[in-house]
């Protein structure tokens, strides 16, 4: 029974739409934020997967700039860091606060762990208000390798005091409960709107279409 339980952040536990009214104003089109995010994902993956580290500010950046070179519009340094600094002032989603404290209250200690620097993920757990739930606040940037390599999964094992076997993760991305799973964890998928998991990869054990009925499973799961 894996009693550890860590959580990704972005999308997972905040509501990345909230970015949508920036985009919105900047660019001119919201529905460039998710292009933006999955652009993100794309060049910090290919710097881990080709030895080459770069961090999720420095990717987040670079994809703007990419986004704004496709639809040939200008972006000011400006206007790039408002969006990259509302990152850091994303709201919870309503589930989240409701299936952390179940969880808490079931004996479970809960991590959070993302591939944002620490600094940034401190930053919006507190604005998001649920900061006080999580006794480890883990960033794959600690280790210079990010998710869904192995070293952040066991990196989080190690700081909570269990090893990759004692640790489920919770995300709503495929890659990210792939990459859990690789690394030896438990994983448990939470279907966001416009989220699945990889019909090719590993399933998890425990899946829910939101945090509630995930903590629900997990619990029903992991007695």
């Amino acid at each position: 029974m894996a009693r550890v339980i860590a959580f990704d952040v972005n999308e997972t536990l905040l509501d990345l739409r909230a970015l949508d009214p920036v985009f919105e104003e900047t660019l001119g089109d919201k529905a460039l934020r998710p292009q933006w995010f999955q652009t993100m994902l794309q060049l910090a993956f290919v710097g881990t997967i080709t030895g080459r580290y770069v961090d999720f500010t420095s990717a987040q950046h670079a994809a703007l700039r990419v986004i704004a070179a496709r639809g040939a519009v200008s972006l000011t340094p400006e206007q790039a860091e408002r969006i990259v600094g509302a990152m850091r002032r994303l709201p919870p989603h309503p589930d989240a606060a409701p299936a952390l404290d179940r969880l808490r209250a079931a004996g479970r200690t809960l991590i959070s762990l993302t591939n944002s620097p620490l600094e940034v993920v401190e930053e919006q757990l507190r604005f998001a208000g649920i900061r006080d739930r999580f006794a480890h606040v883990v960033s794959a940037d600690e280790v210079r390798r990010l998710k869904p390599a192995p070293e952040p999964y066991r990196h989080a094992a190690e700081r909570a005091g269990t090893d990759a076997g004692g640790l489920r993760l919770v995300a709503a991305h495929a890659w990210d409960i792939s990459g859990a799973l690789a690394a030896g964890c438990a994983a448990a998928f939470v279907k966001r709107p416009g989220m699945a998991l990889d019909p090719a990869g590993e399933r998890p054990d425990v899946e829910g279409n939101d945090l509630i009925e995930v903590a629900e499973e997990i619990l029903k799961r992991d007695r």
